[in-house]
């Protein structure tokens, strides 16, 4: 190829920056939708102008729009922040092992696929930043990892970086009721379960204070323990504890140990949470529970209801939503907020939920959640209400890049075709057919 050849190549591939074929210097002004920023009332007639990835300005019809701005006529569509998922399972991770019941050291992320095509499955629901967990079979399965959903060859390129000084990425998942219960290293009762988790914690504390004896000096500092590293971490509030529980009494059992060690929690999945609805309020603790259309599954969720996000909305406590992909398929989230409200939670509690509500669970509430100026321009494209069962997600839209689109064929097929397309399987895509 001629230099010159090279040399206008280079111009050309600058210019279209995403997969949207949008230069991210150009603004994007999307026109003529009604747009629900979350943090406001929602705007009939908006505009959303998006540049460098990030939202510069959200507005009624007479904002001002820039001369050389690429303008996309939404009108009769809905435009609302991307979806947050403080609990999910896709990326084909996991955490700890049967060796023990407590992992502090294990990373998720460090098994995670960023290839994996369920990624693609959360996109089509609207979801673009998702906290990845270990699974709940263990008191303590390991670090969690909040990513941003961007197509990406490596994790690293995913990362939502909490703090990137001391390598921290997300959270802990812990666990308590019946799921860690089994035999060899794990406990045998829910008595012996906060036993072992406290006495780890006891365990870092004396960890915590030899580091702080040291003063510096490398030649007192203790032998260096990822474990107690991570659990470190937790004590001095850098790391989130996201814990599984269930029972009522259970969910005091995890307050209790957030109280006694002084660690942020997130109270997760929570199926009785209508029976101490005030005792989490009081506690200033935030959950992240789940909707069911089918009931069944475990015995400790048998009083599960659906009621859970109405009664802890009542009680001034902080509740949030989550898929637990796959418990909840990341298509259907939106679904699983429109049933809140139909269990009684107020339309504009169910789609902070989604929204501005998981992102402070994550601490990621500056960049995501809302469409303010300054935040990463995270959005998605509705056909029509949020909450009607005729709408379908249209667009995904991470930092200025259209990530998925609905009228891609390709990307169609992750929206409208079975497990078989996560599965690697070949999907036959049916030309004209809609579900």
């Amino acid at each position: 190829m001629k230099p010159i050849q090279s040399l206008m190549l280079a111009l050309v591939c600058s210019l279209f920056l995403t997969s949207g074929g949008f230069s991210q210097s150009t603004p994007q002004v999307f026109t003529g939708a009604q747009i629900i920023p979350i943090s406001g009332e929602p705007i009939n007639n908006g505009v959303l102008i998006v540049k460098d990835g990030k939202i510069t300005a959200v507005g009624d019809e007479n904002t001002r729009i820039p001369g050389n701005a690429d303008v996309h006529d939404m009108s009769g569509k809905v435009i609302m922040p991307g979806l947050v998922d403080t609990h999910s399972h896709i990326g084909e991770g996991d955490g700890g092992d049967r060796s023990a019941a407590l992992h502090p050291d294990v990373r998720i992320m460090d098994a995670i696929d960023p290839r994996s095509d369920t990624f693609k499955k959360a996109l089509a629901g609207g979801i673009t930043s998702v906290n990845i967990m270990p699974g709940s079979g263990h008191l303590m399965s390991g670090q969690t990892v909040y990513l941003k959903l961007r197509p990406a060859d490596t994790i690293e390129e995913m990362l939502l970086v909490v703090d990137e000084e001391n390598n921290i990425y997300g959270g802990m998942k812990m666990a308590n009721g019946t799921n860690p219960i089994g035999g060899g290293a794990f406990p045998g009762t829910r008595a012996k379960s906060a036993a072992m988790v406290r006495n780890l914690y006891y365990q870092a504390m004396d960890y915590q204070k030899k580091i702080d004896a040291a003063d510096g000096d490398e030649s007192k500092m203790p032998p260096r323990n990822l474990q107690m590293e991570a659990l470190v971490q937790i004590l001095e509030g850098k790391r989130t504890v996201h814990n599984h529980t269930h029972r009522h009494d259970d969910i005091l059992t995890a307050i209790r140990l957030s109280q006694e060690f002084g660690y942020k929690v997130v109270l997760h999945h929570v199926s009785e949470a209508y029976k101490v609805a005030d005792e989490i309020a009081a506690a200033g603790i935030p959950s992240s529970i789940i909707t069911l259309d089918s009931f069944g599954g475990k015995l400790e969720a048998r009083d599960f209801s659906n009621a859970n996000g109405a009664a802890l909305e009542a009680a001034g406590a902080k509740v949030g939503l989550h898929t637990d992909d796959g418990i909840t398929d990341s298509r259907m989230f939106l679904r699983s907020a429109a049933m809140m409200v139909r269990a009684g939670m107020s339309r504009e509690g169910a789609l902070k939920a989604i929204t501005i509500a998981n992102a402070e669970m994550m601490d990621i509430e500056d960049r995501a959640g809302t469409l303010e100026k300054g935040k990463d321009a995270d959005f998605i494209i509705l056909s029509g209400d949020p909450f009607s069962v005729y709408t379908h997600v249209e667009q995904t839209w991470i930092e200025g890049s259209k990530v998925w689109d609905r009228a891609n064929p390709e990307d169609k097929e992750y929206a409208t075709g079975g497990y078989e397309v996560f599965r690697g399987e070949v999907f036959i895509h049916h030309e004209g057919a809609e579900q």
